[in-house]
């Protein structure tokens, strides 16, 4: 008897832990705009991992710090700079890579979420010893 009642007590937990792993997700997909308002970010779902691409620029311009010349030419706007971020494990916190297209590079990145409208974006070298980041405001 005993058996049948935890059965269904661990898949309603199995299920509520599942749950909150979507929720926290769904808390950074939206659109975000960088401080003083140079660029607007549309993060999304792409598969089970997190993405963001340019959506707006104040200066359009194109990608000229890629290290892949043929790259050099394309417009920044649509381009994917937050990619492959996946839950840590920490409340609120992904982990993937961030493109820089100030100089070019993609670092490994940490998306933080420490409020519904503010979102933390770090990249870091060094294995995460040194982290530069900024903090984006959700506008949708």
């Amino acid at each position: 008897m005993t058996k049948t009642w935890l059965t269904p007590l661990m898949l309603a937990a199995a299920l509520a832990v599942g749950g909150a792993t979507s929720t926290l997700a769904a808390d950074a997909i939206g659109e975000w705009a960088r401080p003083g308002g140079s660029s607007k970010i549309r993060i999304s779902a792409c598969g089970s991992a997190l993405c963001g691409k340019l959506i707006w620029l104040k200066t359009p311009r194109n990608d000229t710090a890629n290290p892949d010349p043929a790259k050099r030419t394309r417009p920044l706007l649509g381009v994917q700079i937050v990619r492959s971020m996946k839950p840590t494990g920490k409340t609120n916190q992904w982990k993937g890579k961030v493109y820089n297209a100030e100089d070019g590079k993609t670092y490994t990145g940490f998306i933080q979420m420490p409020s519904a409208n503010k979102m933390k974006l770090e990249g870091c070298v060094m294995g995460g010893l040194i982290c530069k980041g900024e903090t984006w405001t959700r506008i949708k």
